[in-house]
């Protein structure tokens, strides 16, 4: 500002910044930026609203945190020997920790008192220290909310209100000199407990009682419940102003005297230093990375059980949203998992999109179209993709099984399992195992314990609200994000693996390329063995392992898969359209073993009866052209419920429908083919559902998203040039000038004058004031440099807008030339 004068509002402290430091205002405060404030004052006025202060308030670090709640209760404007008493006091109880904390506050206070410079929230000099008002308002101690520090209100706070008569009588018990009026009354007291000797000589007078009164209160909080007849302790302090009424039943003990008895902290405990993250265990970084992929590998085989599993139509949608809890468990049984693990592999895969609803009017879930995508990529891409969208997602599956604010539960897929929080806390989880060397394992409780210095208020109570479940939610994200970390393959025996590392730093092909040698290859055989099972040694090329999940079922996993051939999953293979002999050249292909005659005999004798039985719409029908059969079938007692009569000889109709019919045949022991309209053989192929095409899932944001550099700049620009038309000096009119203007109005000049000024202007290469009224009748005040006037036009450099805008001159309403030391 070209001045040592200090700056007297928060306006004129940010007028004062370089571009550099209101580009890093913005950037730690990016709600300034909604809409780009017109000029400096309102950039000002933005930052010091309560919504904007607790946001800022949550970002900030303990000890800055501490830093702010300390100026809360220091004298407004407080000097910085002040402030650092605050946080030092006269000492702790053992030297040497006290000298070590001393220390650390005072190398440390420095940088917090930048950040929250930089923040806008304390402005001033080193010696005129000024916390926003708003922040003082919520960090200040009430009887509705204590302050953090557990101190209580001033002696003048505490009494205002009081009685002189009553102020009197508290002096002279306290064994000082009567005054004349309350103010001195007030200022006597206060003088009192701030001084040392006097006070402690005071409290030498002081009962046992009494003293432990002061000990229980002393940290907070303040405020105490009396009754009517106190106890002479309590009486004692309260005749002396060491206890001041605040209502009938309760006192306070003023903030002079706790500081006192604090030794001049106003916090127990100054927290300058983050604490460190501890190492639970040193691990082998080759081990980890090992683990670290089979983790991976499993993750993978999970969701695509998952998707098979939801296939043909996954579960139906609840009317309120999201997976029954009868669902969830009959998905953990598929997946042979805990549900809560369940959930967390269903939400995974929402969020990468491979699940959807399918928009029918019996709303379902099912895989997507990218479904399919995503299962031709390799195994490492795969990986990633997953990763990736696990990262920034909100929705918390730890949640599911609880209750929101209302008491209702939360289901898995359903609403309210946002949490915006969640991909901050999961990025800063993993950014602090990154801080570690390879093959560490942090411990938990450090971490935790890291985690509520660098954000205590983050997603918890606003300073004035109380305490809340915030910073607890905070410490269940960072749990449930180790958990899940292990379960994706990030993490591998607790610690972080290098492909999780390459997918921090380097991005998914760096991850991808760690990845893939430490990925088991796919196989193109399996074992045949004489008990009609197949054993896969590791995992099987896609193709073949989904051709094998069709003509057998998974018997057992683990690091092989074996697979049992039956006559119910040979009949589904014939269903899909194979034949007996493309059964017989696909395992004479896939297998390192020679087929077993057992398994050829249960493929042809399945085909021999696959199809002889055919089963219509009649209800339905049942059509054989062995007559034997059918007699058998309607001789069969287990048939009554189907209530079967012969048509004609070859030709049975029954009252149930086809797919019923066709099942309960299947149960007898036949194995029927449903055939359609045309007579042909239906073929039914294995999960074919699909939904439209769907995006995945928008992560809720947590606030406004960080401004990049591009348009920080613009935006900088904009309020400097909009502070330069708000605050240039303007030139008095000349004595019999016809222009009118008034502070905070738009200048008014006639056409003539307008035109006259402008052309000179242009000439001269001087900047003026104008006033403009836009094509929609928005007035504005415009400081503008003309270069071109011509056609009705004013051709210009407009300083407000901060780029080169065309004027129509009748949509100026006036004009006026700036004073000499205004121009700039």
């Amino acid at each position: 500002m070209g001045t040592t004068t200090p700056p007297r509002t928060l306006a004129e402290a940010l007028r004062a910044r370089g571009d550099e430091s209101l580009a890093g205002l913005l950037r730690a405060r990016p709600d300034l930026l909604n809409p780009v404030p017109n000029d400096i004052t309102q950039l000002a006025t933005r930052a010091g609203t309560r919504a904007s202060v607790v946001r800022a308030l949550e970002h900030l670090d303990r000890f800055a945190l501490q830093t702010a709640e300390a100026l809360a209760v220091a004298p407004d404007p407080a000097p910085y020997g002040i402030l650092l008493s605050l946080l030092t006091g006269d000492g702790l109880d053992d030297g040497e920790q006290r000298d070590d904390v001393g220390a650390a506050v005072t190398a440390a206070l420095p940088g917090a008192l930048a950040t929250l410079r930089e923040q806008a929230l304390v402005w001033g000099e080193d010696e005129r220290l000024r916390l926003v008002r708003t922040a003082r308002e919520l960090l200040a101690p009430s009887p509705q909310h204590p302050s953090p520090t557990g101190l209580g209100p001033t002696v003048a706070e505490a009494t205002a209100g009081m009685s002189p008569g009553r102020l009197q009588e508290i002096l002279t018990t306290a064994g000082l000199h009567a005054t004349h009026d309350p103010v001195s009354a007030v200022a006597a007291l206060s003088a009192l407990f701030t001084d040392r000797t006097r006070m402690a000589e005071l409290l030498d007078t002081a009962p046992v009682e009494a003293l432990s009164v002061l000990d229980r209160l002393v940290w907070g909080p303040p405020y105490g419940e009396v009754t009517p007849n106190p106890t002479p302790p309590v009486k004692w302090l309260r005749d002396r102003g060491l206890l001041l009424p605040v209502s009938t039943r309760t006192v306070v003990l003023p903030r002079e005297a706790a500081l006192h008895l604090r030794a001049g902290r106003a916090h127990r405990v100054p927290e300058p230093v983050p604490p460190v993250v501890t190492a639970a265990a040193e691990r082998d970084p080759q081990a980890v990375d090992r683990a670290a992929a089979g983790q991976a590998f499993t993750a993978l085989s999970t969701v695509e059980e998952l998707l098979k599993l939801w296939n043909g139509g996954g579960p139906a949608i609840l009317r309120a949203g999201g997976l029954s809890v009868r669902e969830l468990k009959r998905t953990a049984t598929a997946l042979d998992v805990t549900e809560p693990v369940a959930a967390f592999w269903v939400e995974l895969a929402y969020a990468a999109g491979l699940l959807a609803t399918d928009g029918e009017s019996d709303e379902r879930y099912a895989p997507t179209p990218a479904s399919d995508e995503w299962l031709d990529l390799s195994a490492q891409h795969r990986w990633t993709h997953l990763a990736t969208a696990w990262l920034p997602a909100t929705r918390v599956p730890g949640l599911v099984g609880g209750q929101d604010a209302k008491g209702r539960a939360l289901s898995a897929l359903g609403p309210e399992l946002d949490r915006s929080a969640a991909p901050d806390v999961r990025r800063r989880v993993l950014a602090l195992f990154a801080e570690l060397p390879p093959g560490t394992a942090p411990d938990p409780e450090t971490l935790l314990r890291r985690l509520r210095w660098e954000r205590p208020l983050r997603g918890g109570a606003t300073p004035s609200a109380g305490p809340g479940d915030g910073s607890d939610l905070r410490s269940r994200l960072a749990l449930w994000t180790l958990n899940e970390a292990e379960l994706l393959g990030i993490t591998g025996r607790g610690a972080l693996s290098s492909q999780s590392r390459a997918l921090l730093d380097e991005g998914e092909d760096a991850a991808a390329a760690r990845l893939a040698p430490l990925l088991p290859e796919p196989l193109d055989h399996v074992l045949l063995q004489a008990d009609l099972t197949a054993v896969a040694p590791g995992p099987l090329e896609r193709p073949l392992a989904e051709t094998l999940s069709v003509l057998a079922d998974v018997e057992s996993k683990g690091g092989a898969t074996v697979y049992r051939f039956t006559p119910g999953s040979v009949r589904r293979a014939l269903d899909a359209g194979q034949a007996a002999a493309d059964l017989h050249a696909f395992l004479a292909t896939h297998s390192r073993t020679p087929v077993p005659q057992p398994l050829s005999y249960l493929i042809d004798d399945v085909a021999r009866r696959h199809g002889h039985l055919r089963i219509g719409a009649a209800s339905a029908y049942v059509r054989c052209d062995d007559e034997a059969v059918l007699n058998e079938i309607l001789a069969d007692r287990r048939s009554t419920g189907l209530r079967l009569r012969r048509l004609a000889p070859t030709v049975l109709a029954s009252q149930a429908d086809p797919g019923s019919l066709l099942e309960a045949l299947r149960e007898m022991g036949y194995a029927p083919a449903a055939e359609s309209a045309e007579g042909d053989v239906l073929i039914t192929r294995a999960g074919a559902r699909r939904t439209p095409p769907r995006t995945p899932p928008t992560p809720v944001p947590e606030g406004p998203p960080t401004p990049d550099d591009t348009l920080l700049g613009a935006a900088v620009r904009a309020i400097r040039a909009g502070d330069t038309a708000a605050t240039v000096v303007r030139k008095e009119p000349s004595e019999g000038a016809s222009s009118t203007t008034t502070s905070g109005s738009l200048p008014r000049t006639t056409s003539a004058e307008t035109l006259a000024t402008v052309q000179a202007a242009a000439m001269t290469g001087t900047a003026v004031w104008i006033g403009y009224v836009n094509a929609e009748g928005a007035a504005s005040q415009r400081v503008i440099a003309p270069v071109r006037v011509e056609g009705g036009f004013v051709t210009a450099y407009d300083h407000t807008a901060d780029e080169v805008r065309t004027f129509a001159l009748h949509r100026i309403t006036g004009v006026a030339e700036l004073a000499e030391d205004g121009k700039g």
